[in-house]
């Protein structure tokens, strides 16, 4: 399955959702920030390096969709796919570096400092928090849609944009709702501590969401295996086949979104001549790109057995049925 230049209506309908999440954040970044210095305070400002941190990565997935779909050259044989997960570990530093650590950083000053007691524009910046939790729930129900129109989240979840996108909108819901539970407590009490508590809570979430996905990335970038089920389906298609005695080896590995590359190493019956080893490896390899659409790029070691080697053999003992 080769690249071409025609982008998939998976990508997109994940453009169009990484796009209305840009403009959501965009546009919020803005407000929160403007809010948070004029009330100066701690947990909207908060919000203001989460919404930034989220722009950002929209930017970063934006490049994914766009790069991961070039076609393999001389000096990237097997495409450009891995460069989706590269993005996406981007984007999971960008949320930790500028959103976690900023807001810990909120949290920490404010319970130093006591923070100020006026509460100058706090209305104000709680109505901005309002209409954030709006614009964000609509960005996280688009987002959402999607990945049901994709086969839910067995299927949507695995493009890691996708997956980065409802991560941020599901994280920045959680946010706003703590930022305002922090400033009306802080409005009711005087204390200062609940909205440094709020600050605090958004930087924990943010840290967490950006492990799981710096994880998932992580573990896509250095080669994670194609899903089981998909491996099942190529194993038990090479072990009917009748020319085959056994299979050795088995690997595989996620090259792309939709990509995945196979290795086999497998050993033949006696008696089979060069010609028919040449014969009986192409049509393996299209029964398995026919069977596995993900698996374009395929690899036979194909041996052969000699008659000695081979007596103990399944194959030889009639213990193995044929095709």
């Amino acid at each position: 399955m080769s690249s071409t230049s025609t982008e998939p209506k998976t990508d997109h309908r994940t453009r169009v959702t990484v796009l209305v999440a840009l403009a959501a954040n965009l546009v919020i970044a803005v407000a929160k920030a403007v809010g948070g210095l004029l009330t100066h305070s701690p947990a909207l400002l908060s919000e203001a390096a989460h919404s930034v941190a989220d722009s950002l990565n929209e930017v970063f997935l934006l490049a994914a969709l766009r790069r991961s779909r070039r076609p393999a050259d001389a000096r990237h044989p097997f495409g450009y796919g891995k460069e989706r997960f590269f993005w996406s570990l981007l984007a999971a530093v960008g949320i930790f570096v500028m959103g976690g650590c900023f807001s810990f950083f909120q949290g920490v000053e404010a319970l130093r400092g006591g923070g100020e007691e006026t509460f100058t524009g706090y209305v104000a910046g709680m109505v901005v928090l309002g209409v954030a939790f709006v614009a964000e729930g609509l960005s996280l129900l688009r987002a959402l849609y999607q990945v049901r129109r994709q086969g839910g989240a067995a299927g949507g979840l695995r493009d890691p944009a996708l997956r980065t996108v409802v991560a941020e909108d599901g994280t920045a819901v959680i946010g706003v709702t703590l930022a305002f539970a922090g400033m009306a407590l802080h409005m009711v009490t005087g204390q200062v501590v609940w909205e440094a508590s709020a600050s605090l809570a958004i930087g924990a979430l943010l840290v967490f969401v950006a492990y799981r996905l710096g994880r998932d990335a992580r573990d896509q970038l250095i080669g994670e295996a194609a899903d089981p089920e998909s491996a099942g389906r190529i194993r038990a298609l090479l072990e009917a086949q009748p020319e085959i005695d056994s299979v050795e080896a088995l690997l595989t590995m996620k090259t792309g979104l939709e990509t995945a590359l196979v290795a086999a190493r497998v050993d033949l019956v006696p008696g089979i001549d060069s010609e028919q080893v040449e014969e009986v490896a192409v049509r393996i390899k299209r029964s398995i790109a026919r069977t596995v659409a993900e698996a374009d790029q395929i690899f036979l070691d194909v041996t052969e057995r000699s008659a000695r080697e081979a007596q103990g053999s399944p194959a030889a003992t009639g213990e193995r049925g044929g095709a």
